[in-house]
């Protein structure tokens, strides 16, 4: 999760965070999701944008918007990482 909040205070910088959700559909989250609700959700939108936002907020928080190319980059890092 460091490296996600990593990513978000960056998107922050950029006004790439939006509280709208409802241009995002399919939300859902991993099956290796934590149990107790530390987990994250994530949506497309019509365009292709990707969002992401806090499962324990039920959708009342903040959306992280990703393109697609920031989110194969995103994914990507994440792999290379190891987590």
């Amino acid at each position: 999760m460091v490296f996600l909040d990593r990513v978000a205070n960056r998107l922050a910088d950029r006004d790439r965070i939006e509280a709208m959700t409802k241009d995002f559909q399919g939300w859902r989250k991993s099956h290796y999701s934590d149990p107790d609700g530390h987990c994250v959700e994530v949506g497309r939108a019509p365009d292709g944008m990707v969002g992401v936002r806090d499962t324990k907020l039920r959708g009342n928080g903040p959306t992280l918007r990703f393109t697609r190319e920031e989110w194969r980059t995103f994914l990507y890092r994440i792999q290379m990482d190891g987590h």
